[in-house]
């Protein structure tokens, strides 16, 4: 699981709306499919720090270039806990996207982002268990329950 999770290659390939990800170090710059809403398309590319901490967490914080601005960011960890039939992955993400609509569009924006990234987990779940050559239909994303 670790080598997955920590694999910038693979971890893109896995995740819906990630398009790639290039690691500089403990920087890995993460680039999205474009997302579209309210008549509004975002590719967004943003940078993080991640900070690994060997088969058991990883966490990463927004650090855009100095002086730079990013439209996006995400602040999350990911929790690995071992377990007698395998490891538990907890992951806690909070993500935040720049987009150039009005202010009056906020409440539409807001329920489209959280229904694309309850979609997202879900779909990221599912392809993790595929990829380790598990039942994605185990898969259990939390308050959604099982991936579909």
């Amino acid at each position: 699981m670790w080598r997955v999770l920590t694999d910038p290659t693979t971890l893109a390939e896995l995740t819906p709306l990630v398009h790639s990800i290039e690691p500089d170090g403990e920087l890995w710059r993460w680039t999205l499919h474009g997302i579209d809403g309210l008549g509004v398309r975002v590719r967004a590319t943003f940078t993080e720090q991640m900070t690994f901490i060997e088969e058991r967490r990883i966490e990463f914080v927004p650090a855009p270039p100095l002086g730079k601005t990013e439209r996006a960011a995400v602040d999350g960890i990911y929790t690995l806990e071992p377990t007698d039939d395998g490891c538990d992955v907890g992951i806690d993400l909070t993500a935040r996207v720049d987009l150039p609509l009005p202010g009056v569009a906020r409440r539409s924006v807001e329920g489209l982002m959280g229904a694309t990234m309850r979609t997202t987990g879900a779909r990221f779940a599912a392809n993790l268990f595929e990829h380790l050559g598990l039942d994605p239909a185990d898969a259990d994303v939390g308050r959604g329950g099982p991936a579909r």
